[in-house]
């Protein structure tokens, strides 16, 4: 699959500044102090309103749909994040309506998609001035054609932080959902029982995980627990670096813990998430928005 071009976290940042003239314009969207009324309340703003009334999902294939409809297709309408399918309720839909979601949700996520595109994916999103924030990132970076060349953990760190700080640098209120990594060794195993899956995978889907997907010789095992533990190493990196920030949660790894089975897999691939998976996703999804503390 191609994979877009990555822009230096200084070009992207430059970029959205100058979109939004940040001289003249608080984080959340609003106008500037100058403008703000001298008898506006008093009362604090929550820090975490469980009620955004706009979303831009960001992230890779799973947030586009891929092989929910139709085999190695696109199928945006389908997203957990952004979707308009009725079966999958999607978290735009269950926060915003459906009418609600058709005007006021964006999906910038692209298929093949990985963390050094985050920041700028995040740049496209920043004009529609969204309050919240959609990241699922990270299973393409695992997802490489050997172990070697899978994106390092500091790498990882660097790349999200840069795309918090893209974001950061001209919308400070924007809230953010950040999905942990799913765990891939556990779709291998429930997926390797599928002829039609495993012919869709030498395709060339997650070969670092799913290549040789019969083999259980000591050196796939090494491999497949290497990738294993690189994506327990993202989510880590997810974890701490949105901690950091009071306005971004973490899914306190639900994403990676959901046990996806037959029902949530793909019935081409049996890899990305079906229709039923990208409902169970959004429910994780929403349960963490509007919860009244987040996940720890």
């Amino acid at each position: 699959m191609r994979k877009p071009g990555h822009r230096s976290r200084a070009a992207v940042a430059i970029a959205a500044a100058a979109v939004l003239g940040l001289a003249g314009c608080d984080a959340s969207g609003g106008e500037g102090t100058a403008a703000r009324s001298s008898t506006a309340s008093a009362r604090p703003t929550p820090v975490w309103n469980p009620s955004p009334r706009s979303i831009a999902a960001v992230g890779d294939s799973i947030t586009r749909g891929f092989d929910a409809c139709a085999v190695l297709s696109d199928c945006p309408e389908v997203s957990w994040a952004t979707g308009s399918d009725v079966g999958v309720d999607s978290l735009a839909v269950r926060l915003l309506g459906a009418t609600g979601a058709a005007e006021r949700s964006w999906n910038y996520a692209v298929t093949g998609a990985r963390m050094s595109d985050l920041a700028g994916q995040i740049a496209q999103a920043v004009p529609k001035k969204p309050e919240l924030v959609t990241v699922m990132v990270g299973a393409n970076d695992a997802c490489r054609s050997t172990t070697s060349a899978m994106t390092s953990v500091d790498d990882f760190r660097d790349q999200f932080q840069d795309a918090m700080d893209v974001l950061r640098a001209s919308l400070p209120r924007t809230q953010v959902y950040v999905s942990s990594v799913p765990n891939l060794k556990r779709l291998w195993s429930e997926g390797r029982g599928s002829p039609l899956g495993k012919q869709v995978w030498k395709l060339g889907i997650c070969p670092s995980m799913l290549g040789d997907a019969d083999a259980l010789d000591a050196a796939a095992t090494r491999r497949r627990d290497k990738v294993q533990a690189r994506v327990e190493g993202y989510n880590r990196v997810l974890k701490e670096v949105c901690a950091k920030d009071r306005r971004c949660r973490f899914d306190g790894n639900a994403v990676f813990d959901y046990r996806f089975g037959a029902a949530q897999l793909s019935q081409w691939d049996w890899f990305h998430p079906s229709r039923n998976g990208q409902a169970r996703l959004a429910e994780i999804a929403y349960r963490a928005v509007t919860a009244k503390d987040p996940v720890t």
